[in-house]
């Protein structure tokens, strides 16, 4: 009788072995016993959740421009465009930038999904009391955020940049051709970490948190992915004062599902056609910036969505990498095209 039990009881000592070792641990909660403290101006979203936000530029009341910020991955709300003072001046430009779910002291969103993001946006907006309509900006991850807002909320948007927007492989209308060209510029580590976001999430925090095999380069900040032009700009991010802060509240609930949801599998897709501003007038123009060097996120998806959608203006930087927004002096030539159609 024991010899037959053996197999089954091994069986359920390995099974719940794995079950734990792939479970995520609970997210540290900022300004509870034993969580991060919270240093930040936030705001209280109808659900609960707190969004923590900082703002630069003119004052609100003051501005003939207001500006939300969405940082990329591994990053927060201090790793706002470095747009200068004497452009946010002589434009009157309000700046906002907030830490999104799980970064920082931004409280986790467990049911985080590609439409929620712009939904916490569009009500951080009316919060802070920013008015019907705002520029957005986003950067890496938060530029395919940018798409997200432009099919929830396109009624709250005044104008887009998107920069170095991250893709997701799996968005109906993507040719065969430019999925292949995209996919296997990547490095094999990464298009396994990809992989496993879209097909295994529940899978997601094991994968990048073990040592068995190599995990995302992006998430290691492996040096082999910075292109010639990014390597002097990614010391500007290593020095970061705030480096351990973004992350604070556990990778899981950060850099994790940001990969789950950004490369998860979409109701929709930014491919399909239509103008979500057709017939709100021309007066709302959409950028969209990509360097052909970048080997974080392949130029191939940009430059094919920037062909399907003609009402896209798009802006390829021939020798730049992912990094090209935080090198020196292009944050202004940013904000003037979005804001002045410069450039």
């Amino acid at each position: 009788g024991v010899a037959k039990k053996l197999p089954l009881a091994l069986l359920v000592f390995f099974s719940a072995l794995l079950y734990n070792q792939i479970q995520p641990p609970p997210p540290k909660v900022p300004g509870s016993p034993g969580g991060p403290p919270i240093t930040a101006n936030r705001t209280k979203l109808r659900d609960g959740r707190h969004l923590a936000y900082l703002e630069s530029g003119v004052p609100k009341d003051q501005a003939k421009y207001k500006i939300i910020f969405v940082h990329g991955f591994f990053c927060c709300r201090y790793d706002v465009l470095n747009v200068s003072q004497g452009l946010l001046q002589e434009l009157g430009i309000y700046l906002l930038s907030f830490d999104r779910p799980g970064y920082c002291e931004s409280d986790a969103h467990p049911a985080r999904t590609e439409e929620s993001i712009a939904v916490d946006i569009a009500e951080l907006a009316d919060n802070l009391q920013l008015g019907p309509r705002f520029h957005l900006m986003g950067f890496s991850m938060g530029g395919e955020i940018m798409w997200s807002c432009l099919k929830h909320i396109p009624h709250r948007l005044a104008g887009v940049a998107i920069l170095a927007p991250v893709g997701n492989y799996w968005w109906s209308g993507l040719p065969p051709d430019v999925y292949q060209e995209a996919w296997y510029v990547q490095f094999p580590q990464d298009r396994a970490a990809v992989w496993v976001a879209h097909h295994l999430p529940w899978l997601a925090n094991w994968w990048n948190t073990q040592r068995l095999f190599p995990s995302s380069s992006v998430k290691a900040r492996n040096p082999a992915i910075y292109s010639r032009e990014d390597k002097p700009l990614s010391a500007k991010f290593a020095q970061r004062a705030h480096n351990k802060q973004v992350t604070q509240q556990g990778e899981h609930e950060s850099l994790h599902r940001d990969m789950i949801v950004g490369f998860g599998k979409w109701g929709w897709s930014p491919l399909q056609p239509g103008n979500p501003f057709a017939g709100v007038g021309d007066d709302v123009k959409v950028h969209l910036w990509h360097g052909v060097e970048d080997l974080f996120v392949p130029v191939a998806l940009s430059r094919y969505i920037s062909k399907r959608l003609p009402w896209v203006i798009y802006h390829e930087l021939p020798t730049a990498g992912h990094l090209f927004p935080v090198a020196d002096g292009m944050p202004d030539v940013i904000v003037k095209s979005l804001l002045l159609g410069d450039g």
